[in-house]
């Protein structure tokens, strides 16, 4: 599973500005007072050599009412977290309540992290050492509204969290893994019960019965599985309940942690925000991907045209997944979904061939030849795999950094058609080769030495 970092400190320390930064986001709210962020955001960050659930937690006030605000809103992300990262801020310098809150967090024997930002404009040297004070060792400086110094201090966090995807790759080794998701009443704990084929899950006709992570082993036949039930994920304005807050966390780490997904989606309560959420989480952690309409058979036909239409305006990215409409409570069209997930894993990792491939990328840029940058012709050479599940297609060539989104868009099409990948996303890793002779002059001869001034006389005196 992901490790947890929890950004915590006093308000308007910069929290939220980190937290985009290290998602590469605009989730967080942020703007220069204090008390803007009063709930909780989760989101996946992607600064460092590792990937990781991060946190973005309201500010603590500091003083009397530290342990309080510990125990309440902060507490819930600071128990979660593998690491805290201790936001202070450079201008202001250590305040007291800077003083309370490292207190209450050594307190709770997490690893800790103390984070000292807002350094521009400032020497790095005299920005940190007021710092060293407060007993967590050495300080990390960043600029999070700039991102100076931000790889370096996830750069080392990341060396510090604990490697959980390796335990449970040994424990479900020669299984599938497939988590169902989606959101709260969705009928997600129904649709396992249909497919293990006993009531194994509690499913209740109230949102929020499921709270944590279920895996359940599963053989039909000779393929072997393992069923991941998630709670729902729900619009953070609807999220009240501690324990709810939690579920985000698993099932992103659930999301990571798997094969495939399947994706349910209510029928009846129509296609949501919080779908399209969802749906961008499972292809940015690049699992293959399913999606099960649910409660399809409830809805007369006038329904049925304006759930297609908005899957179309809402989820139009999810082209490359299988859909169906089923009933999770009577059957119907759930015998299809395990074998839609079992094609989804196979494209998901296949081996591809060098010469396959190279082919396939010369074929495409005979029909459309890539554009021109600066006059000259971007040229894509050869390509060969790079990875598995998701599958990556490593492309050589010259200029390849000023690839336009929209080629790179046709190129993924004609891959993904050209090669069968149904049901998993496709990524594309673009690579220039370095010319050798960059920086490198030639030695002249001495015979070349003399031409060369004689050259220069002669223009000297036609001058």
């Amino acid at each position: 599973m992901l490790p947890v970092i929890a950004l915590v400190g006093r308000p308007n320390v910069g929290k939220s500005t980190l937290f985009n930064r290290l998602t590469r986001s605009r989730d967080a709210l942020v703007a220069d007072f204090p008390g803007l962020t009063r709930d909780r955001q989760y989101g996946i960050g992607r600064v460092g050599p590792a990937r990781y659930v991060v946190v973005d937690t309201g500010g603590i006030s500091g003083g009397d009412g530290v342990e309080a605000l510990m125990q309440r809103q902060v507490r819930q992300a600071v128990d979660e977290a593998d690491h805290l990262l201790f936001l202070l801020d450079a201008h202001e310098g250590v305040t007291a309540g800077d003083l309370d809150i490292a207190a209450a967090l050594r307190r709770t024997g997490k690893r800790l992290t103390a984070v000292v930002n807002k350094i521009d404009h400032l020497a790095e040297a005299l920005a940190g050492a007021e710092f060293y004070g407060l007993g967590l060792g050495e300080p990390r400086l960043i600029a999070a509204a700039q991102g100076r110094g931000v790889k370096a201090l996830m750069d080392q966090v990341c060396a510090l969290l604990p490697h959980r995807a390796e335990t449970t790759e040994v424990a479900d080794e020669g299984r599938v893994r497939i988590a169902v998701v989606g959101r709260p009443n969705a009928g997600k704990s129904t649709l396992i019960n249909r497919i293990l084929g006993e009531e194994r899950l509690v499913a209740f006709d109230s949102p929020g019965t499921t709270r944590d992570s279920v895996s359940i082993p599963f053989d039909l036949g000779e393929r072997r599985y393992t069923l991941i039930d998630t709670a729902g994920v729900r619009r953070r304005a609807r999220v009240a309940d501690a324990v709810e807050k939690f579920s985000v966390i698993k099932t992103l780490q659930a999301i990571d942690a798997c094969n495939v997904v399947i994706l349910v989606l209510d029928a009846q309560l129509g296609i949501g925000e919080q779908d399209a959420t969802l749906a961008g989480h499972v292809v940015e952690a690049g699992r293959a991907l399913v999606v099960a309409i649910n409660k399809w058979d409830g809805l007369d036909a006038e329904q049925r045209n304006r759930v297609s239409g908005d899957y179309q305006r809402r989820l139009g990215f999810l082209d490359f997944a299988a859909r169906h409409r089923i009933s999770a409570l009577h059957g119907s069209g759930v015998g299809r979904l395990l074998e839609a997930a079992d094609s989804a894993y196979a494209s998901a990792v296949r081996d591809l061939p060098t010469p396959l491939l190279t082919r396939l990328l010369e074929e495409a840029v005979q029909t459309h030849q890539p554009p021109l940058v600066r006059g000259r012709r971007i040229k894509l050479r050869y390509a060969h795999q790079g990875g598995r599940n998701p599958p990556i297609i490593v492309i050589h060539g010259s200029q390849t950094e000023a690839l336009p989104a929209a080629y790179r868009r046709y190129l993924i099409n004609r891959f993904r058609g050209a090669l069968d990948l149904a049901g998993t996303p496709l990524r594309l890793e673009l690579r220039s080769g370095d010319n050798p002779f960059e920086g490198r002059r030639n030695t002249l001869t001495r015979r070349q030495i003399r031409k060369r001034e004689r050259l220069k006389s002669f223009v000297r005196r036609k001058g």
